[in-house]
């Protein structure tokens, strides 16, 4: 039985250092358009699911940064990577940080009025599907923790 049919989900940043488990439920996945989440997730949006359940860092806690009066969005203040949205009603976290992410699709947009005027058109770009490109992609070695627990991982992830 995977940790996530017993009702536990792990996810985490990409260099390790910050890992989490939520135990329970997850709310309803979501992006959000506003200007604060592109800021926060580098991105045309932010990918977030509400924590229903009881969440628990794992290893080190993530860092906040107030983005507003009643909201702090968490980040691995080692990697960068972006973490939580942390608000008055609860905690979401970033879809992208969840080791399985298959079933967390989005069921609504938020703050829609905010989105970019072209991002309901990203997706039909043409599509770059160069195998040379993909066998370059093989070779670099990848740093990033792996998409599972693991009971022993260098807390400032790896290097050369």
């Amino acid at each position: 039985m995977t940790t996530q049919q017993e009702g536990i989900r792990t996810g985490g940043c990409q260099c390790g250092a910050v890992r989490f488990r939520i135990k329970g439920g997850l709310g309803r996945p979501s992006i959000c358009h506003c200007r604060m989440c592109q800021k926060q997730f580098g991105g045309f949006f932010g990918p977030l699911v509400t924590v229903k359940g009881e969440a628990e860092w794992t290893r080190e806690e993530p860092a906040y940064f107030q983005s507003s009066v009643n909201i702090a969005r968490g980040f691995c203040r080692n990697c960068g990577t972006p973490l939580t949205y942390r608000h008055p009603g609860g905690l979401e976290i970033a879809i992208g940080a969840f080791d399985d992410r298959s079933d967390l699709a989005p069921q609504v947009q938020v703050n829609y009025g905010a989105r970019l005027p072209w991002v309901e058109t990203i997706f039909s770009a043409p599509v770059h599907d160069d195998p040379d490109y993909y066998s370059q992609q093989e070779a670099i070695i990848s740093f990033q923790h792996p998409d599972h627990e693991t009971e022993n991982w260098p807390a400032h992830g790896m290097k050369l």
